[in-house]
């Protein structure tokens, strides 16, 4: 008998037992986060109330407040360093490109200096002597080859001393030498050859010959309307 109860009881066929509780699943759930809450709550309380019995919740505004302050300044004085530094730099600019000007510009004076210096020395050549009776003097006359059958010539044509109304004629180059073993000669009168000075005046310019020819003197003659030579003087090569 006792073996088939137990054996009863062990099979599927077994009765079903259900447990419950006294208390439902929702009061209790409701009752635990309530006693969580209020446990949370005390914490909180007794945290914050130790902080204040301990004076830490005081300095910690303090240095939060000094710690924003000195942010502030920090911050102050980096934008005053950046400006400061830009302006430098501007500066720098300014000056290293003013630098760069005066250089250019000493250079131009150096260039230019040269330049009046040669001019000085050749005008100095040229200037006539105290004893010179002739109305016009040419002083300083220069010929140099400037490439195949062309001849560069400079002069200046001075008024003597004294004199007074000025000058107005015409000048002509003659080129003298060899061409083809026998003796050459070229007398060059252009139309742009022309005087007209108070004082002085530069004759200058190129003048074109026979590439095979061999160039040994060079002459400037200078006349006045009448075709009558008033000076002229002569460069040897």
């Amino acid at each position: 008998m006792r073996w088939k109860l137990l054996r009863r009881r062990l099979s599927v066929n077994a009765p079903r037992v259900t447990v419950r509780s006294r208390l439902p699943w929702p009061l209790r759930w409701v009752a635990f986060g309530v006693v969580l809450g209020i446990s949370g709550a005390l914490s909180l309380w007794a945290f914050e109330f130790g902080k204040e019995i301990a004076g830490l919740d005081r300095h910690t505004k303090a240095e939060l407040t000094a710690a924003r302050a000195e942010l502030a300044r920090l911050r102050s004085e980096h934008e005053r360093a950046t400006s400061i530094a830009n302006s430098a730099d501007s500066l720098l600019k300014t000056e290293r490109v003013a630098q760069e000007s005066l250089a250019a510009r000493v250079k131009a004076l150096e260039a230019e200096n040269l330049a009046l210096t040669r001019d000085l020395r050749f005008f100095e050549k040229m200037m006539p002597s105290g004893g010179a009776n002739k109305l016009l003097s040419l002083r300083g006359l220069q010929a140099t080859p400037e490439g195949k059958g062309k001849l560069r010539y400079q002069t200046l044509l001075m008024l003597a001393a004294g004199r007074s109304g000025g000058f107005n004629g015409r000048y002509e180059v003659i080129l003298s030498g060899t061409l083809d073993g026998k003796t050459w000669s070229h007398n060059t009168a252009e139309p742009t050859f022309t005087v007209n000075t108070k004082q002085y005046q530069r004759l200058e310019g190129v003048i074109d010959h026979p590439v095979g020819a061999m160039v040994k003197q060079l002459e400037i003659r200078v006349l006045d309307g009448s075709g009558k030579v008033q000076t002229s003087e002569v460069a040897r090569l």
